[in-house]
């Protein structure tokens, strides 16, 4: 599977998308595609190894109707979320993979109202378009009240990482130590790795060693504060910076 920045790449190019447009329908002959897209048939199937080589599409071979050799149709074989989020204080990008076949992960954490669809379209092997058409009517406000809920949640991460921009600035002396502390901010909920961190700014480990330490302090002191209480432990026992997280 692509990651971000290759997905971006290969969906930067409108014809792709509008190919992909139509593939995601049903399966289509690069002919047909050239002549629905105004595009010649050489340029589309281009676009085409692109976005097999890619793994977005397969090609299956399918006899002729009229006893020549098989042609090419394609189909599209991936599925996925790309996600974008942007705007002062905010910066976050996702490639997600998303289940397409057989079981629907997930399903108990639907909207109790989307309960009944997942129950009839489990006992069906195909739907009639009327039926089809009311649950897709359900599913898109659905997706609309999320995408209203994602967005609010967004603002409020965003105000968060707003107010707490001059907390960086005050306990930071350089330009290293800011970036340290929004790293830290940016995966809250998984460990940071130093190596990692210290090849992108191109420093030496133990400099990020000793920025993680005196960060570690200032947290510490922190959660002492907000806490109204105090926090101790053996001589060269260490606290982690998550312990502000867990308490």
């Amino acid at each position: 599977m692509v990651d971000f920045d290759e997905a971006l790449s290969i969906l930067e190019n409108s014809t792709r998308r509008e190919i992909l447009q139509f593939l995601v329908k049903e399966p289509h002959y690069p002919l047909q595609l050239s002549e629905l897209l105004n595009v010649s048939q050489q340029a589309v199937v281009k676009h085409l190894k692109v976005l097999e080589s890619a793994g977005f599409v397969d090609v299956k071979s399918e006899k002729s109707s009229k006893g020549g050799p098989p042609k090419k149709i394609y189909v599209v074989s991936e599925s996925f979320s790309i996600r974008l989020d942007l705007g002062p204080d905010l910066f976050k990008a996702e490639h997600r993979k998303i289940s397409s076949k057989g079981v629907i992960k997930g399903v108990n954490k639907l909207p109790r109202d989307l309960h009944n669809i997942v129950e009839k379209i489990a006992s069906k092997r195909k739907l009639p378009i009327v039926d089809a058409i009311n649950m897709l009517s359900d599913l898109d406000s659905a997706l609309e009240d999320i995408d209203q809920r994602r967005d609010t949640i967004i603002s409020l991460h965003q105000q968060v990482m707003h107010k707490v921009s001059p907390s960086v600035n005050e306990h930071s002396e350089s330009y290293e130590e800011r970036q340290l502390a929004h790293a830290l901010m940016t995966h809250p909920r998984r460990p940071l790795d130093l190596d990692e961190f210290s090849r992108g700014f191109r420093i030496q480990s133990s400099h990020a060693e000793q920025m993680m330490e005196s960060l570690r302090e200032q947290l510490m002191k922190d959660l002492s504060v907000s806490k109204g209480a105090f926090i101790s432990s053996n001589p060269g026992v260490p606290l982690p910076w998550w312990m502000a997280k867990n308490n």
